[in-house]
């Protein structure tokens, strides 16, 4: 399997409090980012990083990031955009043509374990389109705009959605300019590849998968890394 992996990392994280990106913030003294580029590192199948990073922060990246730390694999680092959704766009059409899968990961998620990634790929390469998730511990609740409830879900429907999320080359590329082209924007990768009609598999993850959001997840990261 010839893999490619994409690492979002251009966001700024205001909810952190911090001027500085929250993938540059440190966990038991190491970056963010580096755990999250460590994952991806250690699997034979893929063959290249591309980590997204801001224009401002490329430098810093290069220099704090990736020539600091023992990486095996080629990373390359390439500009972000004004939103997420553009920043993969940019990162995806800048893996190697040859590739077959691209894992599409959030930087500022630094405890994704090797063996989930395996399995997620395992199965895009069966399903062509994945997305990591949990189920929901809590009872979600739809409101109005008056924060009045309007209905419960089922709740063993519902699923929390991670990443990496993993897709054929060729079909998260198409599914980005569909997306362009008709002016819209989603929360994640999957739901554009659902706009072209394609099923999206979930692989069970892992709950220690947490995004880095606020500052108690710095603490609650770090507790995780120590077990």
């Amino acid at each position: 399997m010839n893999v490619s992996a994409v690492i979002v990392a251009a966001g700024k994280g205001i909810r952190m409090g911090h001027t500085v990106n929250k993938v540059y913030l440190t966990i038991a003294g190491k970056p963010v980012l580096y755990y999250s580029l460590k994952a991806f590192d250690e699997i034979d199948w893929i063959k290249e990083i591309v980590v997204v990073v801001s224009k401002e922060e490329m430098e810093y990246c290069q220099e704090n990031v990736v020539k600091k730390y023992i990486f095996k694999k080629p990373i390359k680092l390439v500009e972000g955009g004004s939103e997420r959704q553009y920043s993969v766009y940019n990162g995806i059409t800048n893996t190697k043509e040859d590739c077959e899968i691209i894992a599409i990961h959030d930087g500022a998620r630094p405890l994704v374990e090797k063996e989930t990634v395996i399995k997620a790929l395992k199965e895009a390469y069966l399903h062509k389109a994945v997305a990591l998730g949990v189920p929901v511990k809590d009872t979600i609740k739809v409101v109005d705009g008056k924060n009045f409830i309007l209905n419960t879900p089922d709740r063993k429907y519902l699923w929390a959605i991670q990443t990496p999320q993993v897709f054929e080359r060729n079909l998260i590329i198409k599914a980005h300019q569909k997306a362009l082209e008709d002016g819209f924007l989603g929360t994640d990768d999957t739901v554009l590849v659902e706009r072209l009609g394609y099923k999206v598999k979930v692989v069970e993850g892992d709950y220690r998968n947490i995004k880095i959001t606020t500052p108690e997840d710095l603490i609650v990261a770090e507790a995780f890394l120590k077990k």
